[in-house]
């Protein structure tokens, strides 16, 4: 863009701008420019934020390469085109929308209400902070044409986001997202009209929907007579503490133990600089509130409280370990990979429900494990491609064949417990997870022996992964590099055999001895994400191999 079109096209974005911060940070950047350093300027309207199967995710920040508010009115727009254009009724159907903490989410989500019921379309908001799976939920039972949540999810706290559900519950899957990103190119984002906030088709909801979410709790749980274990639980400064608090009411259970400091929902996060459970570090507070009261499991939820993490006693670590308040035994904790959790979610609910017709569902970047334990319960099973979204479009198209998913996972620590809707929920997760622990401590055996009963039976399958930071549009370079001229050896290992996957940009090596090995661009997320899996080998052996093929 030259110099003086990059400079009206941005006076032009500061006049439209409705919100003074944003305001200010744009005008500071058209003085620079105009003084010469136009660096990060023309970064930021180096072109326009894309819109995919997360939907939306960036800095909020001014410019049409970051999240502020005409961004998300064009967005709006585009998606209230695409359900005029391609779902029946959808404007009676209506369309509803729920917000977490973060930045302007508050204003986000009233936009968008402002933008559909400009086109015509019935837009219905949350009342308050609302949970992603308490917002999927509310979708299917408000029978809606579609659904928004505005939420970053665990993405660093600079930043926010737009996720786009279907009716179904579960989020957009190609090529509706390419659908929607099409019609968003047809409007000017700084034209976009808008309709007044007290418009008839803007319906503010009551919390009935929570209650409705709740009320479902209970069905949770496959074995409702086992009393619970004390259970230790952050909510990381995001919209899931209260909800948790309810279900596990609601589910026969005490209420958590909870980390104070990261209790009350609050978009700066205070004590975390990386809101996500699966990063080092952002557990430590609840390792503390977990080793101070001697309990069972301690649980994490990411912000909007669509993920559950989880970490167990490791009586094995045996160094730096403070003492246990119930026991006095010395321990540290660790943290179970996304895998580990898959695994016993999978060992409970097979061995806790009946019937042939039962579906377990994971994707390609996830351990093969749960296709062989689906094996030795004679259920059937699915690998699909990265992303939940993907685990809902696959128990959809199954259900027309009888098929009923019981479960799916992503080890991305994303898990679908219950049939309904279509997307992951830590928080019905974190009350089954509950009571996993409350039925090993039944049994007179911890989480560990659960897992090593596992292992015994199947092998000890091994996971790991490995990230390198890179802009998108290198890494999906890189990625097509090595699938275009694959590795014939990797660490000194000989490769057996290389699969691609084009629709979920992943490629496969399996290598001699059967370690599997696997790359692909984050789609949410400037980096390149490895995984390993391997039986019965040293994770020290597996994790070289991994760092080989980044290499």
């Amino acid at each position: 863009m030259a110099e003086n079109e990059l400079l009206a096209t941005a006076r032009a974005w500061l006049d439209a701008e409705p919100d003074n911060d944003i305001r200010t940070e744009l005008d500071e950047l058209i003085t620079l420019a105009e003084a010469g350093d136009d660096v990060e300027l023309t970064d930021r309207f180096a072109g326009r934020l894309q819109f995919g199967t997360a939907g939306l995710r960036a800095a909020v920040a001014a410019g049409p390469m970051r999240m502020n508010r005409l961004v998300v009115r064009q967005a709006a727009a585009g998606l209230g085109q695409w359900l005029l254009d391609s779902v029946p009724d959808a404007a009676d159907r209506g369309v509803v929308i729920g917000r977490d903490a973060r930045r302007k989410s508050d204003v986000f989500a009233v936009d968008t209400a402002r933008v559909l019921a400009a086109m015509g379309i019935k837009a219905m908001l949350h009342p308050g902070l609302t949970p992603t799976p308490v917002l999927a939920w509310s979708i299917t039972g408000l029978n809606a044409a579609a659904g928004v949540v505005v939420t970053a999810s665990h993405n660093p706290p600079a930043d926010n986001g737009y996720k786009v559900f279907l009716d179904t519950g579960s989020q957009i899957v190609n090529p509706v997202d390419n659908e929607i990103a099409a019609r968003i190119d047809r409007f000017d984002p700084l034209t976009v009209e808008l309709a007044p906030q007290d418009h008839s088709l803007i319906h503010w909801l009551d919390t009935a929907w929570d209650d409705a979410y709740l009320a479902n709790i209970p069905a949770v749980r496959l074995c409702p007579d086992v009393p619970g274990v004390p259970i230790a639980y952050t909510a990381m400064h995001g919209v899931g503490g209260v909800m948790i608090a309810a279900a596990f009411t609601a589910a026969g259970f005490d209420v958590p133990l909870v980390v104070a400091e990261q209790q009350e929902p609050d978009g700066t996060f205070p004590t975390v600089s990386f809101p996500n459970p699966e990063e080092p570090g952002a557990m430590d507070l609840l390792f503390a509130v977990a080793e101070l009261n001697g309990v069972a499991i301690a649980l994490a939820n990411d912000p909007d409280a669509d993920r559950l993490g989880a970490a167990i006693p490791d009586t094995r670590a045996g160094t730096s370990a403070q003492s246990s308040g119930s026991t006095g035994a010395q321990h540290t904790w660790r943290k179970l990979s996304g895998d580990e959790i898959g695994w016993l979610f999978a060992d409970h609910i097979l061995r806790h429900t009946e019937g042939d017709d039962r579906l377990v569902v994971t994707t390609l970047v996830s351990s093969s494990l749960l296709a062989r334990m689906a094996d030795a319960h004679g259920v059937h099973s699915a690998e699909t491609f990265t992303g939940f979204k993907w685990i809902g479009k696959i128990a959809t198209e199954r259900a027309a064949s009888g098929q009923r998913l019981v479960f799916g996972y992503e080890q991305a620590l994303g898990y679908l417990v219950v049939g309904r809707p279509l997307d992951k929920d830590g928080i019905s997760a974190a009350v089954l997870m509950a009571e996993i622990a409350a039925v090993a401590a039944a049994d007179g055996v911890t989480i560990q022996d659960r897992l090593d009963a596992i292992a015994e039976q199947f092998g000890r399958y091994e996971t790991a992964e490995l990230s390198v930071r890179m802009p998108p549009t290198e890494g999906a370079a890189w990625v097509r590099r090595i699938e275009a001229d694959p590795p014939t050896t990797v660490g000194g290992v000989t490769v057996e055999s290389v699969s691609s996957y084009r629709e979920a940009n992943l490629v496969r090596f399996v290598l001699e001895g059967g370690t599997r090995l696997q790359i692909r661009p984050s789609g949410t997320e400037p980096k390149v994400k490895l995984y390993g899996e391997a039986v019965d080998l040293d994770p020290a052996e597996l994790d070289r191999l991994l760092h080989a093929l980044a290499d």
